[in-house]
């Protein structure tokens, strides 16, 4: 009962039309106290420029044109920032960072030809200097210190459902507290649908933690997507620029060609046809927004979640009759997926761990890790990623019958997800044949290392 979209053309950048404009306190400042006041202030005036004060900016300089309002390709605040890596004038220079990260090069380059907007009064001041490429150990090390300093729960008892706003909108997401605990993975020889790579069953011992209480939807997804309709919606409720300065110099996707839902809905519906990548992506910068540390599930801590204590093929029971009570499958869904949160929850309060769209986990798929596990209690088993496929999926979909719902169904990717991506090398951020595919978040009561937290959200393989 497999539905594909077919015809579908890609393109690598199609440009937004009507951004919003750029806003100097919020884009443009950050940038240059990070990357440029070290050298260009009172104190340090390298080539006779300073960027500290709007009345210098415009004004001093070996040539007088670090700015030239409304002409980026005279000005050299922008042209110097775009040469090569390898280029001696690069700036800033490759021993101080640089290059700059292409999304902030171009904000430069956008604020420069719109006008060079400078509102009076504002005064810059050199910041230290973490980072200045996109998604490195420097980028990750500043969100965990903003995750450490915000992490106000410090033992299980602390754990409480609570519902996040994300910072600068009026979205908003609910997350369930999930108990620490123990269980056996995978199923029994005996239960029905049951598929070799699903044994023999290990036993887990899982960590606490927080988990999505619905699959992450459109509505949220769309402000990582779509950075400018976000800072549009920033602009409308004049959210204070500095919480979003981090967020804002991760890598976020290309735009795609088609719109993203093929048709089925957005608003409380979940989000479809990310990779694995971008769905680690989203995590980051969710996480920079929020000041929480948000990530994939394990597999096992899906499973964990899914099962809610349970040992039976649904978290509702074996009898297989009565899953259109709790989930949208082949047989209900009237050949698509539905809004979030409409079915019965499992006994943890989790909706749609049975079917609507079939989530991400972390995992490297291997048909035969539970016989790796096998023989002692597997503590927070993680089978990471070492090659771009495949990579395991769990929950079953709208597309899929009741068998592939059961909790213990394992699912995993390959390229023919992408398949009509006529790309060269594939895109990594979309899978143009899995309109049956999302995901939700979780997040962990102990905080990881910002080494660690690096692995959960950069794999290394996110290449074809």
């Amino acid at each position: 009962m497999k539905r594909f979209i077919v015809g579908l053309c890609w393109a690598a950048v199609v440009p937004l039309a009507g951004a919003a404009p750029v806003r100097f306190v919020d884009e443009v400042k950050p940038i240059l106290e990070f990357n440029c006041l070290s050298c260009h202030q009172n104190a340090h005036a390298k080539g006779d420029l300073r960027l500290d004060l709007k009345e210098f900016a415009f004004t001093t300089g070996e040539s007088k044109k670090a700015i030239v309002p409304g002409k980026s390709a005279e000005s050299k605040l922008y042209t110097m920032t775009a040469l090569p890596e390898d280029d001696d004038d690069l700036m800033p220079p490759k021993k101080k960072g640089g290059p700059l990260p292409k999304a902030q090069i171009e904000v430069l380059k956008r604020w420069i030809d719109e006008g060079a907007n400078w509102p009076d009064g504002v005064t810059l001041a050199s910041k230290k200097v973490v980072t200045a490429t996109v998604d490195d150990i420097g980028t990750t090390k500043e969100i965990h210190g903003r995750i450490v300093s915000s992490s106000k729960e410090k033992v299980a008892g602390d754990m409480k459902a609570y519902q996040e706003v994300v910072p600068g909108t009026v979205v908003s997401f609910d997350l369930v507290a999930i108990p620490a605990g123990e269980f056996v993975m995978g199923s029994p020889e005996s239960e029905a649908g049951r598929k070799p790579d699903e044994g023999p069953q290990p036993k887990v011992k899982i960590e606490p933690f927080w988990m999505g209480k619905c699959e992450v939807t459109w509505n949220e997804y769309e402000l990582f997507q779509f950075p400018d309709e976000e800072k549009k919606r920033r602009a409308v409720l004049n959210s204070p620029s500095g919480e979003h300065y981090l967020a804002d110099a991760l890598a976020r996707p290309t735009t795609p060609y088609v719109e993203m839902s093929f048709g089925m809905g957005k608003d409380g519906y979940p989000a479809i046809s990310m990779t694995q990548h971008a769905a680690n992506s989203y995590c980051k910068w969710l996480s920079a927004k929020t000041g929480h540390f948000y990530r994939l599930p394990t597999e096992a801590e899906w499973e964990y979640a899914c099962r809610a204590g349970t040992t039976t093929a649904y978290s509702f029971g074996n009898d297989a009759s009565k899953i259109g009570d709790y989930a949208w499958y082949g047989d209900n869904s009237n050949g698509k997926y539905q809004k979030v949160g409409k079915k019965l929850p499992n006994p943890w309060g989790l909706y749609d761990m049975h079917g609507n769209v079939t989530e991400w986990t972390l995992d490297q798929y291997d048909p035969e890790m539970y016989k790796k596990l096998s023989g002692s209690l597997a503590v927070e088993p993680w089978n990471k990623a070492t090659k771009p496929y495949p990579h395991v999926a769990r929950g079953g979909s709208w597309d899929d019958e009741a068998p592939a719902l059961r909790s213990a169904a394992r699912r995993f990717s390959d390229k023919s997800w992408k398949i009509q991506d006529p790309q060269l090398p594939k895109s990594i951020w979309y899978l143009t044949d899995a309109q049956f595919l999302g995901f939700r978040v979780i997040r962990p009561l102990k905080v990881p290392t910002s080494e660690e937290i690096g692995k959960y959200w950069t794999s290394g393989v996110e290449r074809d």
